[in-house]
């Protein structure tokens, strides 16, 4: 028999789930970049048109949980909080043992490995529908993977772990979703809340 939650409560779970859907969208700063790395993402960008054409036109409505033994009832939500500089958290936090593996939570295309000051090692994987999905703070990234591969939701990206600015924090995998770039908009990083879209891995 299936598990159903009790009558009393279908008006709180549809208030609280309608709240984090509507939660707006964020446009974080862009760090400062050296003229390299800027015509890097430059070009990177550039390519998302001609990548796209190979993946679907519409956005999945669910995606999986990227960390393996987490559930989704488990997340804190930390979507909008506050971080210094008066930024707000774009992004979900998961907190997870070091080394747990993190996988795509799409099928998709690896669109760009890299490391950074904020971000540590990351690695961003094109979705349906434009989404580009950011995994950071990783220990390590699967030596295997390589920018323009496929992915399924079942590839391993690599392991949780404290690059980055979360040198100082619990071992934790920051994940975001960034909306379909569009050129001519004035944020090339939008970024949605990912924690309505999660489910539970079967």
């Amino acid at each position: 028999m299936p598990l159903t939650a009790p009558r009393f409560l279908a008006p709180l779970l549809a208030l609280t789930c309608g709240a984090a859907l509507a939660a707006p969208p964020i446009c974080p700063p862009e760090p400062p970049e050296s003229p390299e790395r800027e015509a890097a993402w430059t070009r990177a960008l550039a390519s998302l048109s001609t990548l796209s054409l190979k993946l679907p036109e519409k956005a999945e409505p669910t995606i999986l949980m990227p960390v393996d033994g987490v559930r989704v009832r488990d997340v804190d939500d930390t979507w909008g909080g506050a971080r210094p500089d008066a930024r707000q958290h774009a992004g979900q936090d998961i907190i997870a043992p070091p080394g747990t593996f993190v996988r795509s939570a799409t099928d998709g295309i690896v669109w760009r490995i890299g490391e950074s000051a904020a971000g540590g090692r990351w690695v961003y994987v094109l979705g349906a529908g434009g989404r580009r999905y950011y995994y950071a703070h990783l220990d390590r990234v699967n030596r295997d993977l390589r920018e323009g591969q496929r992915v399924t939701a079942r590839t391993i990206l690599g392991v949780v772990g404290q690059t980055g600015n979360a040198v100082n924090t619990p071992a934790h995998l920051h994940f975001s979703i960034f909306t379909k770039f569009d050129p001519a908009a004035d944020c090339r990083f939008l970024a949605i809340n990912p924690l309505p879209l999660l489910r539970d891995r079967p």
